[in-house]
């Protein structure tokens, strides 16, 4: 593969990059919904998470580390070491969720200088060519499509199972048999197996879907273990939501064996010493629990929505016990194991994080104060001043107006907390400390006007590409489709004059419709008279170009879509 940037001639022929066996090998582990308190060493008084745990006493934490509100928006930046409204990508569903191809992903950077490169999970950042994990630089990836299993992009015959799970291996569809988080962390070992055979260095990104929802299929022995434990400690008064919190939990010792499987695995392969293993998670927890000291979920830009857990071992390099209280983010994931890999940086996407590998080691340098910002909210395009978190070392600037609000309620005053003293968020000095209120709304107007203009179309949705061999079967859900002023529509760029078959695929058989399709100019109609769960339409030959295509389908006095549409190279 053709690198995305330019490795300098210096550190491809002066021998720079360490040699592959001395460079660390690398796990990343994310998990999906789990807040910065659901575990033991966050002073959870239920939760049993030694294996995790042991990483924290084992290596070196930042105790304020942030993430975006939502997922897709951390996995952009994760991924990228850029603040995800660089990427195009915006939001979580609706076509919002996909980022710009030609970003320069850690996989990406990390391949070019000589790893081998995996991922285990959830991706959510484009479900088709050219957004796959394995175009964006991953060599292995078991993945589950869209924003996870129980949502529109799973194949129907999944039906929101978490065990036996349909996935996809490099892009081909698989039976799986086991609970999903074991799947991936049993998909990871076999990964980093292959590698160390192969004496390569490995990355492996490990990013459970669990403890997201649906909860209905969780590991029962752990379920009826947290079932019949006292949640009323961590529950804050919502006692409603003890049997959700208990399956949640369960999900989480779930995880937390799985990271033990994973640490004992290295130290059987004596890979333990050069393995950097960094957890976190996505964003706050997916109900309103204990959070420590903190306030919100999920969603939110108080510190209980967007503070993550960063622990990181690393034996060979890291003091176990260090801490650090500096304010790092996702961004800082990138450009600090590249720095960890001694790996070349991207020349043409400069990151907007920076290498926290210093402070992690314990160094004594200089660490100029810096301004995190974090913005999320419903929406094609981002709404200045929308739902965002202001972070400096000390104070936090905060305009609470709603994720799920496409457009910002005119009436929700701003926030200004003295985090040192307040990491609560319950004393807002906005009206009493104006000038600290001032600076950082300026640092947000700077950031908002620099983030926007990265592309002259910053907010454009990436293009889906079809007529390519990389990949000749193209399923659509409701996951990656825009609503448009024209109505919902996916859009596509075709290439190469291909002639397709189309598929459409219903939850439920249907009968006497009449299916209207619309690709650019060409329109289509398919009339379906008898009981079918499966209707096609055959030999469209579609121009080079880009389109959006479309679907109506009145049936039973209300507009309804097909659960997929499979777009088929011929």
């Amino acid at each position: 593969m053709i690198p995305k940037y330019l490795i300098a001639s210096i550190a491809l022929f002066a021998g720079i990059t360490l040699f592959a066996q001395d460079r660390p090998n690398i796990v990343l582990i994310m998990t999906d919904d789990q807040g910065y308190a659901d575990l033991s060493a966050m002073g959870n008084p239920v939760l049993e998470t030694p294996h995790i745990d042991s990483l924290a006493r084992d290596g070196a934490s930042m105790d304020n580390f942030y993430v975006s509100p939502v997922c897709s928006p951390t996995r952009s930046s994760l991924m990228t070491g850029r603040f995800n409204y660089r990427t195009r990508l915006v939001d979580t569903w609706r076509g919002r969720s996909m980022m710009e191809p030609e970003e320069v992903t850690i996989a990406e950077a990390l391949g070019d200088a000589g790893y081998k490169t995996g991922i285990f999970g959830k991706w959510h950042l484009g479900d088709s060519y050219p957004m796959r994990p394995t175009d964006q630089g991953f060599q292995e990836a078991l993945i589950h499509l869209g924003g996870g299993l129980g949502q529109p992009s799973e194949p129907r015959e999944n039906n929101r199972r978490y065990t036996d799970a349909i996935l996809f291996r490099n892009n081909k569809q698989v039976q799986t048999k086991g609970y999903c988080t074991d799947v991936y962390f049993d998909g990871a070992l076999d990964f980093i197996d292959k590698s160390l055979k192969a004496k390569k260095p490995f990355f492996t990104y490990i990013a459970t879907n669990a403890p997201h929802s649906p909860y209905h299929d969780v590991p029962e022995a752990l379920y009826q273990k947290y079932k019949n434990k006292d949640l009323s400690p961590i529950l804050l008064g919502n006692d409603e939501d003890a049997d959700t919190v208990a399956r949640v939990f369960a999900m989480v010792e779930n995880i937390d064996q799985n990271v033990g499987k994973l640490l004992a695995h290295l130290d059987n392969c004596k890979a333990s010493e050069n393995t950097i293993v960094i957890f976190m998670v996505d964003n706050g927890p997916n109900t309103r629990r204990y959070i420590g000291p903190s306030r919100g979920k999920k969603n939110e830009v108080h510190d209980g929505g967007i503070r993550s857990p960063f622990f990181i071992r690393w034996p060979a390099q890291l003091k176990a016990g260090t801490r650090n209280d500096r304010i790092a983010a996702h961004i800082d994931v990138m450009p600090t194991l590249l720095a960890a890999a001694e790996a070349p940086l991207p020349s043409d996407h400069p990151f907007d994080g920076r290498s926290i590998l210093p402070l992690l080691k314990g160094e004594k340098v200089a660490w100029s104060n810096r301004t995190l910002i974090m913005q999320t909210h419903r929406g094609d395009a981002p709404t200045p001043l929308h739902h965002i978190a202001v972070r400096e070392q000390r104070w936090k600037l905060v305009h609470p107006t709603g994720f799920h609000n496409e457009r910002m309620p005119a009436d929700v005053p701003l926030e200004l907390y003295d985090m040192r003293a307040d990491p609560g968020e319950t004393n807002n000095l906005y009206e009493e400390r104006p000038e600290i209120a001032k600076r950082l709304l300026k640092s947000y107007a700077r950031w908002f006007e620099d983030v926007s203009s990265t592309r002259p179309d910053n907010y454009a949705p990436p293009r889906i590409v079809l007529g390519t061999p990389h990949e000749t079967r193209t399923t659509f859900s409701t996951q990656d489709m825009r609503v448009t002023d024209n109505g919902r529509a996916w859009m596509l760029r075709f290439e190469n004059n291909k002639t397709y078959d189309i598929e459409f695929l219903w939850k439920d058989p249907v009968a006497n419709l009449s299916l209207k399709l619309q690709i650019g100019s060409i329109r289509k109609t398919l009339n379906v008279k008898t009981a079918t769960d499966t209707t096609r339409i055959r030999n469209i030959k579609i121009p080079n170009g880009e389109a959006a295509l479309s679907v109506h389908v009145p049936y039973n006095n209300k507009k309804q879509r097909p659960y997929h549409i499979v777009l088929i190279q011929k």
